[in-house]
């Protein structure tokens, strides 16, 4: 929930209205001290398993509590099943956390004031969930996919008015072309789900092997491809972002990823060349930002690749670009593991608008023993520290969708998919259990070779475990790697039990 600070305000006051601490706000807005300014926007942090509510005061109007409050009166009214508009003295009302409208017209028109008079600046589709900030005379005010706001009629959409009683996330997929038999591609997942989506990342950009200030393609796609995921995620209200990143080089391998990124960073020429190269890529593509998923680099470069993310931020400002980061994970400022001690999270974390933490590197890299790719124990120990380090606001937690096959007698692992895990499974009558403090699903069996397996991956159960503990830590959204690998289950359990939250810029800059 959002408050602005009005007139009068002091966080003692506003903790108290919210029924939390002085502490708990500083924390969740990042505060050096106590003092505020007149229509300096909070971030009040919900309680996991409590709801934010008011006690109707004398002389007290839906107006004056959607005022106090910055919400609606239909979102009030809504969550409180109010009658008539009547409230009284002494009522306790639920306050809205999140409010948003959902399409139910075939195509709907965006506007840029509250009537037909006005322009369209954008058209919906069926199904597009818009973040409410207003409403007037019929007309709500809502945000869209570029943090640009707009207006559309109440006539055409429903309302949703939620309290904080279940996890309010932004949900993040990342997108990839099929990569071969186990490994299919996202464009039946990302269409299926796209009302259940706030963020589509491709990951299908790389940094040039030729001259590290360019992009590549990664696969083969055409432009027409691209456009016609940018029509359907805009038309959704999806954010929608190219990952550019310097993995999966052949030949070349990590060594040839690492001196890309040295001679990259080396200079601020170099630096600067790439973030105009990047706005172009924007630009060509009608892409609203980009994702810098930068996985191996030498620890020596840790300033000046640092570095890279600030003078990133600086060349998209004045177009507004959105800057998001993939990070490996860390736990400590202490060196820790050559994968992501490069990665100086205050810095970036400062420079980007979203921080996605990949979570995925517990287990299953060479000579890894077998376990889950995210375990709740290893997620939380990250976050715990990212935490420390940046505004909740900006940290997303990237979770695995996948799995891993861990062959006991090779002492080597593959990637598998949830189809495939439980092909396995069936095919050699393995029993799957659920670890309970891994809070991951996992079976064992013996090949046709007698060699020994585990398999770890991931469900619905695993699923919902993430991502209550991402919203239970306070942070901002779970990123899911990579969509179309995963359980289908999980999107009935995503729109049941969780708010799909809109990205909204406004609050962000």
């Amino acid at each position: 929930m959002w408050y602005i600070v009005k007139a009068g305000d002091s966080l003692y006051r506003i903790a108290q209205l919210f029924g939390t601490t002085i502490d708990i706000l500083r924390q969740a807005n990042n505060l050096p001290d106590t003092s505020l300014n007149v229509g300096q926007v909070l971030y009040i942090p919900p309680f996991p398993g409590r709801v934010f509510q008011y006690t109707v005061q004398p002389g007290d109007s839906l107006f004056t509590i959607s005022r106090l409050f910055n919400t609606t009166i239909p979102g009030l009214v809504q969550l409180n099943n109010v009658v008539n508009n009547v409230i009284y003295a002494g009522q306790r009302l639920l306050i809205p956390f999140y409010t948003e409208v959902i399409v139910t017209a075939g195509m709907a028109n965006i506007r840029s004031g509250p009537g037909t008079n006005f322009s369209s600046i954008e058209v919906m589709q069926q199904g597009a969930r818009l973040p409410v900030t207003g409403y007037q005379s019929g007309w709500y005010r809502v945000v869209l996919y570029n943090g640009s706001t707009g207006w559309i009629s109440e006539n055409i959409v429903t309302l949703g008015a939620h309290d904080s009683s279940r996890p309010v996330q932004p949900i993040i997929g990342f997108y990839t072309l099929a990569e071969g038999p186990g490994l299919p591609g996202s464009y039946s997942s990302f269409v299926n789900n796209v009302s259940l989506l706030s963020e589509l990342c491709l990951f299908m950009f790389q940094i040039s092997r030729n001259n590290p200030t360019q992009i590549d393609k990664f696969f083969q796609f055409t432009d027409q491809d691209i456009q016609v995921l940018v029509a359907i995620s805009h038309r959704n209200n999806i954010k929608i972002l190219p990952v550019v990143h310097n993995l999966l080089y052949r030949p070349g391998g990590t060594a040839l990823a690492r001196d890309l990124v040295r001679q990259l960073v080396s200079t601020p020429q170099n630096r600067r060349a790439f973030a105009q190269n990047l706005i172009e890529l924007i630009q060509r593509y009608n892409f609203d930002g980009v994702n810098i998923d930068i996985e191996d680099a030498y620890t020596e470069d840790k300033a000046n690749l640092a570095q890279l993310y600030v003078d990133i931020a600086e060349a998209f400002r004045p177009y507004g670009y959105f800057l998001s980061a993939s990070v490996p994970s860390r736990i400590s400022d202490e060196p820790f593991n050559p994968f992501s001690d490069p990665f100086d999270y205050g810095i970036i974390g400062e420079a980007v608008d979203e921080f996605i933490v990949m979570l995925y590197n517990e287990f299953g890299w060479p000579g890894s023993p077998p376990g889950p790719p995210v375990s709740i124990p290893w997620m939380q120990r990250v976050l715990t520290y990212t935490r420390t380090k940046m505004p909740w606001y900006k940290i997303a937690a990237a979770v695995s969708v996948f799995g891993f096959d861990f062959n006991l007698t090779t002492n080597r692992s593959s990637y598998v998919s949830f189809d495939r895990a439980m092909q396995l499974a069936n095919q050699y009558g393995s029993t799957i259990q659920f670890d309970m403090r891994m809070q991951t699903p996992w079976f064992a069996y013996t090949d046709s070779q007698g060699q020994q397996h585990q398999v770890w991956f991931e469900n619905v159960d695993s699923i919902r475990a993430k991502i209550t503990t991402a919203w239970n830590m306070g942070i901002n959204g779970v990123a899911l790697w990579r969509l179309g690998m995963e359980d289908e289950n999980i999107w009935d359990m995503i729109a049941s039990e969780t708010v799909v939250k809109k990205i909204i810029e406004d609050f962000r800059r």
